[in-house]
């Protein structure tokens, strides 16, 4: 993204014309910005055996899973979905470790059979998995006792979490494993999401590395994602390259003391994907009332949920006025028939006339993601660009695509 003049460009081009060419509201997604970050995580890390796995749930588009396959990235995988578009995209089943909670028998056979290591999430899922598949290797996702985020919503460890083997439950489930025969040759942790301070994240790095040692056969050690990106003005960017020689630093001292040198993984979803898309919306209506003036999209809550669902604050631009005074309180609101319907309450804009196009900023990661047909609205389309160059990797859904798999 850069601004040229009082015009917003994305990947070399005027927003306002990939808007004319594709219509709205449209998620654009630019290359360059999710090979750079990828870049950076992967440069951060100094230590050899790196491996990083992007959280696909951020953004499943087939084009974006091919861009971080050909930087070399493996694919941690939420469901049988998930699988299949990797698998779909060109990732072979051992650069996929499959993550799932309380996931049914039938999913486990689905990875299973496409030769996916099963990240194993509860006491229960490694008595089932024993049943299907007995005298194989699994990974074990842990729960630190630990949890951060952004929001109640995004923390994945803790006393409150649903989710991972609880650390204190290692006896029980060694026992389980001895039970099986099962072969664990990895274990996992997952704190939470947005996260901008690398404390939490190494306190949890800690309690792992010290559960680790309970298992003798270990491959790698994965220690999830959750690595934010500053949305709001006032919040400062992750010190990558501090982060890396810290993470990096305390694995390899740990890796000494176990007598090998195990691979490190990391899961990062929203950072190399977050910043690089922008969703593209037209204002059709300005409605100013006693007590409030709302700017009013073609787009909505169907499109981009975050700040609904979290309260989450996104940028916002005019595409044609980058460089006017933002000095008018707007509500800049949605089509969807809720009133929690916001991409933004009271944000300071210029002055914002009907017909032009706002662009919604960082929306890269959970955005087309989480999109649904709410108010029986079709989704988006989706293009890429790059250095000029554009095209389209998402059709727009139409009416006739809301009928899909209905039976009349």
């Amino acid at each position: 993204m850069e601004v040229r003049g009082s015009d917003l460009y994305l990947g070399g081009i005027r927003a306002l014309d990939l808007a004319r060419q594709y219509g709205t509201p449209l998620y654009v997604m630019e290359e360059d910005v999710i090979r750079s970050r990828y870049g950076e995580i992967a440069g951060s890390i100094k230590y050899p055996k790196l491996r990083i796995h992007y959280a696909c749930k951020a953004n499943t588009n087939l084009a974006v899973l091919k861009i971080l396959r050909q930087e070399g990235s493996h694919i941690d995988a939420v469901s049988p979905g998930e699988i299949f578009l990797a698998l779909k995209a060109g990732y072979t089943s051992d650069r996929i470790l499959f993550t799932g909670n309380n996931v049914t028998d039938d999913e486990m056979r689905y990875a299973i059979e496409a030769g996916v290591l099963v990240n194993i999430d509860s006491l229960s899922q490694i008595r089932r998995y024993g049943k299907l598949k007995p005298g194989s290797s699994i990974s074990i996702r842990i729960n630190p006792d630990v949890g951060a985020g952004h929001h109640d919503h995004t923390i994945t460890g803790g006393p409150m979490s649903k989710f991972g083997v609880h650390f204190s439950q290692t006896g029980e489930a060694k026992a389980l494993l001895r039970q099986y025969n099962l072969n664990v040759v990895g274990i996992h942790m997952h704190i939470g999401s947005g996260i901008l301070d690398p404390a939490p994240f190494l306190m949890g790095m800690n309690t792992l590395l010290k559960t680790a040692r309970e298992f003798e056969r270990l491959e790698f050690i994965d220690f999830g994602g959750g690595i934010g990106i500053p949305y709001r003005p006032e919040e400062k960017r992750l010190n990558m390259a501090d982060f890396g020689e810290k993470v990096g630093g305390l694995f390899k001292d740990w890796c000494n003391s176990y007598g090998k040198a195990l691979h490190l993984a990391i899961e990062p979803g929203r950072y190399p994907v977050a910043e690089a898309g922008t969703l593209l919306t037209t204002v059709n209506t300005v409605k100013i009332t006693p007590y409030r003036r709302f700017v009013g999209t073609d787009s909505g809550f169907n499109h981009l949920v975050r700040p609904t669902m979290y309260g989450s604050y996104h940028p916002i631009s005019v595409c044609n006025k980058t460089d006017r005074p933002c000095t008018v309180a707007t509500d800049v609101c949605g089509n969807i028939c809720e009133s929690g319907d916001l991409f933004a309450r009271d944000r300071m804009l210029p002055e914002i006339e009907e017909g032009e196009v706002l662009a919604v900023l960082n929306a890269g990661a959970y955005g087309y993601a989480m999109s649904s047909n709410y108010n029986s609205r079709p989704r988006p389309a989706e293009v890429l660009v790059k250095e000029g160059k554009s095209r389209l990797i998402r059709e727009r859904e139409t009416l006739h695509d809301l009928l899909k798999g209905q039976v009349e």
